[in-house]
């Protein structure tokens, strides 16, 4: 796996209404952010294209976080258009025929993440789903069929990371959500259930972390994300 400079590891979720409040986020934190998830949200407003396009022409990284799952066809042309506008991250779910034909259109510098299990979800929520396995066991399985699809990496909260570092390939990239600093109530007040902070990640093997409220809710949205910057090397440094 290529080097990563430390402040591209910090991947702020662009999770706002509208591309207008996006863009005013991104002049706000200038260069304490280098790497941009534009998510379902926007994707649903007017402008997420140019959006895309802008956070581009700026030389800002774009991770399009948009969970593509159709017939393999389908999937395979929507990559092939992203991959177009030179987007770094693209995701997709992890049934294997859409996870095969996303890799397969990928071209240029463009990386496929498979999700393997949201952070919203607890061990609860895949016993109510049908699912045989604990969520440790489920993350690993599709890891390991993500990169046999061809795909880059993954989508991993935290908690499983080590696992994935112990029995998946070294060049997997993981990608982490559910990011809460130590400052923070971590988990209240929203949808995730299995959050872990910055420094707690990196040491797991976390190669990318996502960070959207703790940032955007933030007083201080640049600060709060030079403050996670600062951590995230340190656990670098530490590792």
């Amino acid at each position: 796996m290529r080097p990563i400079a430390d402040i591209d590891r910090l991947i702020f979720a662009l999770d706002v209404p509208d591309a207008e409040a996006a863009r005013a986020l991104v002049d706000q934190l200038g260069d304490a952010v280098n790497f941009y998830k534009v998510g379902l949200e926007l994707a649903m407003a007017p402008g997420y294209f140019e959006l895309v396009d802008w956070l581009k022409a700026r030389g800002k990284k774009v991770f399009v976080d948009v969970k593509l799952f159709d017939v393999p066809a389908t999937v395979a042309a929507a990559v092939r258009r992203l991959c177009a506008r030179d987007i770094d991250f693209i995701t997709v779910h992890g049934n294997q025929s859409v996870m095969e034909a996303a890799a397969k259109a990928r071209s240029g510098d463009s990386r496929i993440l498979a999700v393997t299990a949201l952070t919203s979800l607890d061990q609860g929520d895949l016993d109510d789903m049908g699912f045989a396995c604990d969520i440790e066991s489920l993350v690993l399985s599709r890891a390991k069929r993500a990169l046999e699809a061809g795909c880059d990496g993954v989508i991993s909260s935290g908690m499983e990371v080590a696992n994935l570092r112990a029995h998946a390939p070294e060049k997997l990239i993981a990608v982490t959500p559910g990011i809460r600093p130590v400052a923070n109530d971590e988990g209240a007040g929203d949808d995730q259930k299995r959050v872990m902070t910055p420094t707690a990640a990196i040491a797991a093997g976390a190669d990318y972390l996502v960070v959207g409220r703790p940032i955007r809710n933030a007083n201080d949205p640049r600060a709060a994300a030079l403050a996670i910057q600062r951590e995230i090397s340190q656990a670098i440094a530490d590792r």
